[in-house]
């Protein structure tokens, strides 16, 4: 009776837990009932360690350390603590998990800061003691709970190493005045002094994923490269990768160890052979192609050593690159995590946090001077920033979701607002899908590295092909078409319940004459092209009528073609309907 009710309670316990633990089994990555999983994560950056791209200061101060001074010269320490507490609360909650999973993430990717953790070494009391604060393992603990109640799998990414992992500071928060963990033998004692207390905290928790155990490191040990990208041997980062992982196994035998490579993970001359039989490598990938070839090494990688791979970060580029770079892992059997989910004022994130013009103000301040804010406008400016984190207050982004999650399986459209007719039908709300199928464009995505070639060369409201900025017309959305080349054009679906006729407002701008467009249905054309004439200048607003356009009883997928580009579309205003009846 008694092996009876411990393998009840042995059952009973894995039910409750789900899937058991991932693991390698080969070149895949399983669950404990050996099933295949595609990991579909999102890389929470910005919450333990903040990069300044991500809140506007990346011209300004890159790093952390240098952010939080550039806040405590503003604000003072106390006042600086205390926002600090208000963005981490604000930053990740359950309700961001609890939306994620309904979108269909399946994996969290948590970048870790060490100094939440553990003190520097620079403000130990004994030498070679760690100091463990309980911080980082509180934020850890309640994400690891949210996740679990989602049976979504959280993965450990230490993105800032003590003393920091790479030149490109802003990553790891190196500061340059203190050894990094390169040139102190203290700082990768403390490393793996705290992976193995992670290990051993989280080591009956099968909803952790894994440990990505140094993300994106970028040192030069032989080469030239300041970045490692030309590193041949690369045993410095081989060996404190193997302490680290045999760390781990001291106290955690369950879960899978994730390695990157040199070179912001990809590097990984010299790192061969393996050295544990529960690992997977990771890889980032961004501002390439999206064809097999720019893959082709770590599926040699994987087919060499018999070993499962990961695209552990990706994104910051458009909804054309999303869908392609999903559809290319996903038919590769390669599970991938995008980059980030909360930024300041962008489009390329699942979600935006608002900027506000005092916000603007302090960054104007801080890059280029001038008379200083006062402590109460510089923390009442900085409290709302705070606020803005929470997911009530942040733009949610649908179309990045759904090229993520649908577009890469379809060329199938989505109404991306429901259009009552007769009204107005502002440009920018065309429908979600693919370029090509939702809409044509000819500049949709960043191929050319570090050179960012701009897609939505407006830069507002929606990551697609499509240029878009914002609108100062006294009748707007906010937002208006911009750029507009010839033979482009956008689509929108119309439900009707009958037939009818109406005339059609077109509200644009233009320095120039010669713009033209027409209607095309499903069928064919449903109207005549029209010349938009000079409105006298592009922040000048006119309209123009395009007469009896008829649409069809039932659904209604209507493009408007650019015949020739060069002006600004605000809206259509759908009028003067009058039902026909079929004699």
């Amino acid at each position: 009776m008694k092996n009876y009710l411990l393998l009840v309670f042995v059952l009973l316990t894995f039910s409750t837990f789900g899937q058991g633990y991932l693991h390698r089994n080969g070149q895949n990555i399983e669950d404990g009932n050996g099933k295949n999983v595609v990991l579909r994560g999102l890389g929470v950056g910005g919450w333990m360690i903040q990069e300044g791209y991500m809140l506007k200061t990346g011209n300004i101060a890159g790093p952390q350390h240098i952010i939080k001074q550039k806040i405590t010269d503003l604000i003072g320490e106390e006042n600086t603590k205390n926002f600090y507490k208000t963005y981490k609360l604000n930053g990740i909650t359950k309700k961001d998990i609890d939306l994620l999973a309904t979108w269909g993430f399946n994996s969290i990717r948590l970048p870790m800061h060490y100094n939440l953790y553990t003190l520097p070494i620079e403000q130990e009391t004994i030498l070679g003691e760690n100091t463990w604060l309980e911080e980082g393992f509180k934020m850890t603990d309640d994400l690891l709970n949210w996740c679990a109640a989602n049976k979504i799998y959280l993965i450990l990414d230490l993105h800032a190493a003590p003393g920091g992992q790479g030149h490109d500071a802003n990553i790891s928060d190196y500061d340059t005045s203190k050894p990094s963990l390169w040139e102190s033998e203290a700082n990768q004692n403390k490393t793996v002094a705290l992976w193995k207390k992670l290990a051993s905290r989280y080591k009956d928790s099968p909803w952790i994923g894994g440990y990505d155990i140094i993300n994106e490191p970028n040192w030069n040990f032989d080469g030239k490269n300041v970045n490692g990208c030309d590193e041949t041997l690369n045993i410095p980062l081989r060996n404190l990768e193997i302490r680290i992982t045999k760390a781990i196994r001291e106290v955690d035998t369950n879960h899978l160890v994730i390695i990157e490579g040199n070179c912001w993970g990809n590097n990984y001359n010299g790192i061969f052979p393996l050295w544990d039989d529960n690992m997977a490598l990771s890889f980032h990938k961004y501002w390439n192609p999206n064809n097999v070839e720019s893959i082709q090494k770590f599926l040699d990688y994987r087919t060499k050593y018999n070993v499962p791979i990961w695209l552990g970060e990706t994104g910051e580029n458009s909804n054309v690159w999303f869908k392609e770079v999903v559809s290319l892992a996903e038919s590769n059997n390669i599970g991938w995590t995008f980059w980030p989910m909360k930024k300041i004022d962008n489009i390329a994130g699942v979600t935006s946090v608002s900027i506000t013009p005092e916000y603007e103000y302090l960054l104007q301040y801080w890059g280029k001077g001038g008379e200083k804010p006062s402590v109460a406008f510089a923390k009442s400016t900085l409290t709302q920033i705070a606020e803005n984190y929470k997911l009530e207050n942040v733009t949610i982004k649908h179309d990045v979701i759904d090229a993520m999650f649908r577009q890469y399986k379809t060329t199938d459209t989505k109404v991306y607002k429901t259009h009552s007719l007769p009204g107005k039908v502002f440009a920018t709300e065309y429908d979600l899908g693919q370029n090509k199928f939702a809409y044509f464009d000819k500049d949709v995505v960043n191929y050319n590295g570090t050179q960012f070639t701009p897609w939505n060369k407006g830069g507002s409201m929606r990551n697609d092909g499509v240029d878009i900025e914002k609108c100062n017309d006294k009748i707007t959305n906010g937002f208006n078409v911009c750029f507009i080349d010839d033979t482009e054009w956008l689509q929108y679906t119309f439900e009707l319940s009958a037939k009818k006729v109406f005339d059609v407002d077109i509200r644009y701008s233009s320095q120039v004459s010669g713009g033209k467009l027409y209607l095309e249905g499903e069928s064919g054309r449903i109207s005549q092209t029209i010349t938009l004439p000079s409105s006298g200048g592009t922040n000048t607003w006119k309209t123009i009528t395009l007469k009896n356009v008829t649409l069809k009883k039932g659904t209604n997928k209507i493009k408007v073609h650019f015949e020739k580009g060069n002006f600004n579309l605000n809206f259509l205003e759908f009028k003067k309907t009058k039902t026909l009846v079929k004699k």
